[in-house]
């Protein structure tokens, strides 16, 4: 049986509510949203129409037009009560969002139940099209990076090759063949995510300084490292503005982040010294030549891939529970991660591989009083059974 992930039941549950919003099905590259929208639409009885913007040369405002059109007739012919469009890859036509409002809106003037679902790869080019145009005519339906109990269910993955090869599910078949395992994640998932989803999306005056960021960041996964010292490294540095920058596309890709000192005067998070975080395990982990059985037998390497993993699922899943992840550090004392959710925080250390604990656990809890704190890994939690927690039960 095809693995469905939990988003299939939402999506489920608000196409059977009546029409009131546009459902909007954003995520990175490789996570499952045609798949997901291809199980739900043979799950429901309502009637649909399906398109893939991908599919059709040039497609234009012209198309998206037509394609709603064709839709409401085949309403009126077939006396239906509602129906279903779905557009995937919208962010390919070029100003979507103005049509999407016009047509959206004619079919609300006229009471018209033809309910929506638009997907897409470009999460910038979609947020930029919603904000512009679309506010308060959607909803938005997250799909993050698969954690471990998924591939857990879906694959018979143990808690080492999750930590190592990451969660996407299109990889998993070749995770026994090293090098092409290393090709496909190159080829088929970086390269896309890079040149459409970054580059494509938005004017980068030098994408050969973003890709040289993109590759030193996921090898720091998990470390700090200040944007000057990158620059030093890289050919063609330009200025640290442009290095923030890029950064932020990376992140808003679903791809990598730059972590920030949590601290509670917002102008010292801000000003802080970067620790970089990959999205998915699998974006550090190209990069290095060790392979999974090599990794392992090194106790400083292993738990510094734990840590990173570990980074990853926290990162990857905040949108969806809407927390932000911090760092924090006072001299030689840090905490990994701090989570913050309204009002409260949450802190996790990771004690992994020969790394002991320092005092920055219980200096943060005197100085900052959270919520939870908790620690991976020694007489904590197994990195195993922390991967396993649904972090909504964090905030709890």
């Amino acid at each position: 049986m095809e693995y469905k992930r939990i988003q299939y039941q939402q999506v489920i549950d608000r196409l059977n509510e009546p029409r009131l919003r546009l459902q909007v099905i954003i995520g990175p590259r490789q996570v499952g949203k045609s798949t997901l929208m291809r199980q739900v639409l043979e799950a429901i009885s309502i009637p649909f129409d399906a398109y893939n913007a991908d599919d059709v040369v040039n497609p234009g405002q012209m198309w998206l037009s037509m394609v709603w059109e064709k839709a409401r007739l085949k309403m009126k012919q077939g006396n239906e009560k509602e129906r279903l469009l779905v557009i995937d890859e919208i962010h390919k036509i070029p100003n979507w969002s103005e049509t999407v409002k016009a047509e959206w809106d004619k079919d609300t003037f006229t009471q018209t139940q033809l309910k929506v679902v638009l997907l897409g790869s470009s999460r910038m080019l979609l947020m930029q099209g919603l904000s512009e145009s679309l506010m308060g005519r959607f909803e938005l339906i997250r799909l993050p990076h698969w954690s471990f109990t998924e591939m857990r269910e879906a694959f018979g993955w143990t808690i080492e090759q999750y930590i190592y090869y990451g969660g996407y599910p299109g990889a998993a078949p070749y995770i026994n063949d090293f090098v092409r395992w290393k090709q496909y994640v190159l080829d088929s998932l970086i390269e896309p995510s890079i040149a459409k989803d970054v580059i494509y999306s938005t004017r980068i005056l030098k994408p050969q300084l973003l890709r040289q960021l993109f590759e030193i960041g996921c090898s720091y996964s998990g470390k700090l490292l200040a944007l000057k010292k990158i620059a030093a490294q890289l050919q063609d540095a330009g200025n640290l503005t442009t290095l923030a920058g890029y950064l932020g596309l990376l992140d808003q890709a679903g791809l990598l982040c730059g972590l920030q000192k949590y601290a509670q005067d917002t102008a010292r998070k801000y000003n802080s010294v970067p620790k970089f975080q990959v999205y998915n395990s699998a974006l550090h982990n190209v990069y290095d030549d060790l392979t999974l059985a090599q990794a392992e037998s090194n106790p400083d390497v292993w738990g510094h891939l734990v840590e990173s993993a570990i980074g990853a699922y926290l990162v990857s899943q905040a949108s969806v529970y809407g927390y932000q992840v911090y760092y924090w550090r006072d001299n030689i004392n840090e905490v990994d991660f701090v989570l913050k959710r309204n009002a409260k925080v949450v802190a996790i250390e990771v004690k992994s591989g020969r790394r002991q604990l320092n005092q920055g656990l219980v200096l943060f809890n005197e100085q900052f009083k959270p919520w939870r704190s908790l620690v991976v890994g020694g007489d904590g939690f197994s990195a195993e059974d922390f991967l396993s927690i649904p972090l909504e039960e964090l905030f709890k």
